[in-house]
């Protein structure tokens, strides 16, 4: 539960190395956050968007121990670390009741897991591709549904889901990605309005580029983003109560013009 002040307590962050997930959990920390679960994948395998999205993998920052004790020194009381594969559907309920075990009611569970990969790689390998899209949607698909259950059975809390710009209109050059992410962008849509009147609620956060590691091999692209200030704009948009984050906020109105320029013209600068 939020304290008298209306602070964040409590932080499930699903993807518990993504780049972006951690630094938007150092912030909520910061902020007066103080029990923290960290959802991830085993070392073997990787959460973290990349690309548009540019969550990126935090293996080099560092591994559990060395998290935990970063987020103690600002100030958390207790930082748990728990197993969670996005590949496992089966396994997403018993996540969210472990976390709950652990630090009581959920107050914001970030959702930011997923993969990257190669456009070129799916176009000649089916599976990897149909697992990219595993991660990238269908398996938000059962977190957010199980997640969406505690929080309504709770009534209230918040479900931070990281999508990207990359799936507002999706691009040739990471058509795979791209539709994954329009999936998840209008399945979190669809989610928070039927968790309205619940006390729970869910925000569709759309970053654009943000240089991660995950990302350091694909172009730059207008408009980029650093993961602090998609940090920023996430625990802005909790104090507001918003629906929907842009990172950066000129991204709305430059989309509201890509997302109406006849195909053939998108088709040639979407490359």
């Amino acid at each position: 539960m939020r304290n008298a002040v209306g602070t964040v307590d409590s932080v499930l962050l699903l993807g518990g190395r993504s780049e972006i997930g951690l630094t938007v959990v150092e912030r909520l920390v910061r902020d007066g956050a103080r029990r923290v679960v960290l959802a991830a994948r085993p070392a073997r395998g990787g959460e973290g968007h990349g690309g548009d999205a540019g969550t990126g993998q935090a293996r080099d920052r560092g591994g559990a121990e060395e998290t935990a004790e970063r987020f103690l020194a600002l100030g958390a009381s207790a930082v748990h670390t728990i197993d969670f594969d996005a590949a496992r559907p089966d396994t997403h309920a018993d996540v969210v009741d472990e976390a709950v075990k652990l630090v009581g009611d959920l107050d914001v569970v970030i959702d930011a897991f997923g993969v990257l990969g190669e456009q070129a790689v799916f176009d000649t390998d089916p599976v990897a591709a149909a697992d990219a899209a595993t991660a990238n949607f269908t398996g938000h698909v059962s977190a957010g549904i199980a997640v969406a259950a505690r929080l309504k059975e709770q009534g209230h809390g918040t479900i931070v889901v990281i999508s990207s710009v990359a799936g507002v209109r999706v691009r040739r050059a990471n058509y795979v990605y791209g539709a994954a992410k329009a999936g998840l962008d209008g399945f979190a849509q669809g989610l928070g309005d039927a968790l309205h009147g619940t006390g729970a609620r869910v925000m569709v956060v759309r970053p654009g580029y943000v240089p991660t590691r995950m990302s350091a091999h694909v172009p730059s692209a207008p408009f980029p983003a650093t993961a602090r200030q998609v940090a920023e704009a996430v625990a802005d948009g909790l104090r507001k109560g918003s629906a929907v984050v842009w990172v950066p906020r000129k991204l709305r109105l430059v989309f509201a013009g890509l997302r109406v320029l006849p195909r053939p013209v998108w088709r040639r600068l979407a490359r």
